[in-house]
């Protein structure tokens, strides 16, 4: 696979790359640039197992920064239903050819899409704080992180509903995908093939990207505007989910 990534398929990765280290420093919303830009250059499913190592990389980081802020009573509520989800997930997406994967994730990114803009939009904040929605939310988060790392949105609006501070919400997410993306990597070696020895090569030669992401997303989190930013990554997400129903 090494030989025959191209410049174009390189530049897509380390841009990936860099968006998981802005997004592992604490901006959220962002990450699903990062399985956009993969998928465009590698291919829907195989860029899943792809991404998953980068994940974990960014995500020793935000455990290592934010640890002293994390809330476990939340992750204890949350964990189990998101880890149901991805066994479902690995079910579901087992079997799937490239195309009808390339087209469920897709849609699941404009999905995503659609939801963090209407969840901005809202003048009210207010949300279920039922056990219901916690599973409901948590096993959605699982299918979704495991078939396209895609559980963001998700697992936010659930954060959200519990009303934390801003530190407290990154600490806590940053345990919680810790713990998914190290449950996931069996199941994306052994299940799906998805992480070769190829594709840890390659992520290899990615790493230095991230940290420079976690540099420049510690600087952003100081000065961006926040309501500028969230819009520029929706837009951008959503054509990109349109770019990969087309690749």
């Amino acid at each position: 696979m090494m030989s025959e990534v191209s410049t174009t398929t390189w530049v897509l990765a380390f841009t990936a790359a860099l968006v998981v280290g802005i997004s592992k420093s604490g901006i959220k919303g962002i990450a699903i640039i990062t399985v956009t830009l993969m998928a465009l250059a590698f291919g829907a499913k195989e860029s899943t197992g792809i991404i998953v190592p980068l994940l974990i990389v960014g995500d020793i980081f935000a455990v290592i920064y934010y640890n002293r802020h994390t809330q476990w009573k939340y992750i204890v509520r949350f964990l189990p239903w998101m880890i149901l989800g991805v066994l479902l997930g690995v079910f579901i997406g087992q079997d799937l050819d490239e195309n009808t994967f390339k087209i469920g994730m897709a849609i699941i990114i404009l999905a995503s899409v659609i939801i963090m803009y209407s969840w901005d939009a809202k003048k009210s904040k207010q949300v279920p704080t039922h056990w219901a929605f916690a599973g409901f939310m948590g096993i959605m988060a699982g299918i979704t992180t495991m078939i396209g790392n895609l559980a963001g949105a998700f697992a936010n609006i659930f954060f959200l509903a519990m009303r934390l501070p801003k530190n407290e919400f990154i600490g806590t997410a940053a345990w919680l995908f810790f713990i998914i993306n190290v449950f996931k990597l069996p199941f994306h070696i052994w299940a799906w093939g998805t992480i070769t020895k190829e594709s840890f090569m390659l992520d290899l030669k990615l790493i230095p990207a991230i940290f420079v992401g976690l540099f420049v997303g510690i600087q952003l989190v100081k000065i961006i505007k926040e309501n500028f930013y969230r819009k520029m990554i929706l837009i951008l997400t959503a054509i990109g989910a349109v770019l990969i129903f087309f690749r």
